[in-house]
Order: C-alpha cells, then sequence, then structure tokens
C-alpha cells in the first residue's frame, strides 16, 4: 500500500513529499532541505522506516523547491528529474539564492526528462505525469490514480492557486490547466500542495475563489 509523508523545509515553508510502498523503494517530490538539520530530518525519516530512495522528482524548479538536489544526489546518488522546460530556472537558482539570502552550492543537472503522460515506476507503485504549466512553465504534477491523490506542486493550494506574476507565469493557462487536468481527476482525489495543507479536488471545486468548478 502506498504512503505518502509531508515534511516541511526551508524558510519558504516547502513541501517536500516522501511517496513509498510495502517494498521499501520510495520516491522524494521535490526535495527542498537547505540547511544540515533538515537534511538530517529527511536522512533520518528514511532511515528509521528502512527505505530505499530511487528517485528525485520535480514539480518545478523554484529555488524553494529544489535547494535539496545537491544533497540527494551527494547522499544517495540520484540525479534530479524534472520537465525539461524547467532546466532554464534550475540554472538560475543561484541567482535566485542571492535575492533571498540563501546560498547555492552546486547546480545538479538532469539527464532524464520528463512530459504528459510519463509514468514514474518505483516499487510495486506508478505515479502518472501531468504537464501542467501557467505558475511557470515546466510544471508537472504526479498522480496516483490507484491511491487517489495527486502531487500539484505550486499549481493549486487549499483555497488559493499558484503566482501567476513571476517570469513565464500565466492565469489563462494555469486555470485550464487545474480545471481540464486537476478538477477533472474526481472529487475525493487528495490533493497534496507545495505550500500548506491538503485538500481534496471537490472541496476546491465548490470553495476555491480563483478557479471554482464549471
Amino acid at each position: 500500500m502506498i504512503k505518502i509523508e509531508r515534511l516541511v523545509f526551508n524558510p519558504f515553508q516547502e513541501n517536500t513529499y516522501i511517496i513509498y510502498d510495502e517494498t521499501g523503494e520510495a520516491v522524494l517530490v521535490d526535495p527542498g532541505c537547505h540547511e544540515e538539520g533538515e537534511e538530517n530530518i529527511l536522512e533520518t525519516f528514511l532511515m528509521e522506516r528502512n527505505l530505499t530512495p530511487v528517485s528525485q522528482i520535480y514539480t518545478h524548479c523554484h529555488i524553494d523547491h529544489v535547494l535539496g538536489a545537491a544533497f540527494v544526489y551527494q547522499k544517495y546518488g540520484l540525479l534530479p528529474i524534472m520537465h525539461r522546460d524547467s532546466i532554464p530556472f534550475l540554472l538560475r537558482i543561484k541567482e535566485q539564492g542571492k535575492m533571498y539570502g540563501i546560498e547555492v552550492d552546486e547546480i545538479v543537472e538532469p539527464t532524464e526528462f520528463i512530459d504528459e503522460g510519463d509514468e514514474i515506476k518505483f516499487g510495486s507503485s506508478v505515479l502518472r505525469v501531468l504537464h501542467t504549466p501557467g505558475h511557470v512553465d515546466g510544471h508537472v504534477c504526479f498522480v496516483d490514480d490507484k491511491s487517489r491523490f495527486v502531487v500539484v506542486g505550486d499549481v493549486l493550494f487549499r483555497d488559493s492557486i499558484g503566482r501567476t506574476d513571476l517570469p513565464t507565469g500565466n492565469l489563462d493557462i494555469l486555470s485550464n490547466n487545474i480545471r481540464n487536468k486537476i478538477y477533472t481527476l474526481g472529487d475525493d482525489f487528495t490533493v497534496y500542495p507545495g505550500h500548506g495543507p491538503s485538500t481534496t479536488v471537490g472541496y476546491e471545486i465548490m470553495n476555491n475563489p480563483f478557479v471554482k468548478g464549471w
């Protein structure tokens, strides 16, 4: 049975997700651990549950979501996996860090890319990839159709949506992706966002003030 755990990291209070199943294999989604203490929290969580991380995958490459990429690569030998359109943002994270007083020592570039319809396989489980730009180019979401949840990064939040005033943001594109790719998953789907608490598709369709249902 698949399980998902949230760890909150870095000054942006970013949600890092560990998704794992009964085999002990785990996928790290948006590891944002920044300082040694946060790296220890992630490492301890994996050790205590005898989990073996097999992939680090990214919804998008704003700095708060990729601060742990180098640590995960150094510790577990896993290169990041992301959409190809995320590369320009990844390559600028040192500049982004300076804006927020955050030092980024190393940029780890991917050799593998994902896009709409691809699958992330681990253990006996599968995550399906949705391409969902609008907050930023290259944004993707990860769907587990069996366990009925979706990890949405900064596309959708409880009672809110991702910012569209940053480079390559587009409100129309974001709204269309929420309506056509997230809201169509099913009311009972749990939504795990990049910041803040989880929600459900049904709740957002009825209550989200920015993108309500049909």
